[in-house]
């Protein structure tokens, strides 16, 4: 089964480890440059995230789906901001103009805070709740072909039919993130592709295992795809893809010792030292307290360094060590590998030359039911990964994506 492959596409340059390039929030010729090179770089999807503080990323993937002819939008919808009927003319009218290109990924909310920027004051487990009332009418919403009502502890409505149905039937795929029981009981019931963070691979494993038995604690047949999420940065050898490694940790924590406007304005950050809320960044933390690098070729400073916030755990090496690296996560019954860069533009292109055919052909390969060809492929040596020494920075929450 071929592996699927994500990037993520933003309005504006910059990352955890630039500063904010000065210009317009909405830079059209970037957002259309960056989605064409995810398209010629060989991905499938693309994310766009959600915050309170961000461009409405429909109206981002509508624009980029009107210059681009295959790549698919992973749009990112926040349960309880619009009323899901609504939410569901959105997404099937996208998929209508997109011709059948877009999927919703669910995040529910892992920080409080956050949640009350668009006026949600409900707890964790009760957002939780109310994400599988939701999702429910949702999905009922886009099958439904005589009208119908639903009476529920979150939302009441009646003779509901809506007057577009989606392109893609029974309806666009739904990807759900998080990390907590509380997400793996829900995803595990609604979810086509689980969305994790990028732990070690036992701690995947683990995870694994929890959102397949939740899904058939939900009489599931089929649990759902897993997707895992990385940062790779890479490099011609071992040793310059961990120089780059370095000064993008140096740069990262530079940035979020001076509270840069790019964390404080544009990714939701507040520079708030306390622990995070959401389980998934618990765990991202707890990782990286247990040491920098792990398996082939996962290193953990820069998770750290932004508080566990998000995708931000780097897989460092040469494209061949990486794409083993991918593979080992592949082996453990990952199927869709959700990739970005700290170098966004740059690095998606990079990815698209030398990293995607390379796992591709080896899941190829293995279709075909011939041998592994890369055995070869050894873990880094730990000394190749010695931090850096730099001044540390805050530690600031973070929007899920």
């Amino acid at each position: 089964m071929p592996v699927e492959f994500i990037g993520l596409i933003a309005t504006r340059p910059g990352s955890e480890a630039s500063s904010l390039t000065p210009g317009p929030v909405v830079d059209r010729d970037y957002t259309r440059r960056f989605a064409v090179a995810h398209e010629d770089a060989g991905f499938d999807r693309v994310l766009i995230g959600y915050s309170s503080g961000s461009v409405d990323n429909l109206q981002v993937a509508a624009y980029a789906a009107a210059h681009t002819e295959r790549l698919g939008y992973l749009v990112a919808h926040r349960p309880g901001v619009v009323f899901p009927t609504v939410a569901a003319r959105y997404f099937a009218s996208l998929d209508h103009f997109s011709a059948g290109r877009v999927a919703i990924h669910i995040i529910t909310g892992g920080s409080d805070a956050e949640q009350r920027r668009d006026g949600d004051y409900l707890s964790k487990d009760e957002r939780y709740a109310r994400t599988d009332e939701y999702l429910e009418i949702v999905r009922r919403t886009w099958t439904a072909t005589e009208p119908f009502s639903h009476r529920g502890r979150y939302y009441q409505l009646e003779d509901q039919l809506a007057g577009v149905l989606p392109v893609q039937q029974p309806h666009p795929p739904i990807y759900f993130g998080g990390s907590s029981e509380a997400a793996y009981r829900v995803g595990g019931r609604h979810a086509d592709v689980f969305a994790l963070w990028g732990e070690p691979l036992a701690e995947t494993a683990q995870q694994i295992a929890a959102v397949n038995a939740a899904a058939a604690a939900a009489g599931r047949d089929t649990p759902p795809r897993i997707s895992v999420s990385f940062r790779p940065i890479l490099g011609a050898t071992e040793e310059l893809a961990w120089e780059r490694a370095h000064q993008i940790l140096a740069s990262t924590r530079a940035n979020v010792g001076k509270a840069a406007r790019y964390f404080k304005e544009f990714r939701g950050f507040t520079g708030n030292r306390d622990a995070p809320q959401n389980v998934g960044s618990q765990r991202l933390l707890a990782a990286a307290a247990k040491g920098e690098l792990h398996d082939r070729a996962l290193w953990t400073p820069l998770a750290a360094a932004v508080g566990g916030g998000g995708n931000s755990t780097a897989l460092v090496g040469t494209p061949e060590t990486v794409a083993a690296a991918l593979l080992d996560y592949v082996d453990i019954g990952v199927t869709t590998l959700l990739i970005r860069g700290y170098d966004p533009l740059d690095d998606a292109i990079d990815y698209g030359r030398h990293l995607l055919p390379l796992v591709r052909a080896e899941v190829a390969r293995r279709d075909r039911g011939e041998a592994a060809q890369r055995d070869d492929v050894a873990p880094v040596p730990a000394a190749l990964a010695a931090a850096a020494t730099s001044a540390g920075g805050g530690t600031p929450d973070t929007t899920e994506l």
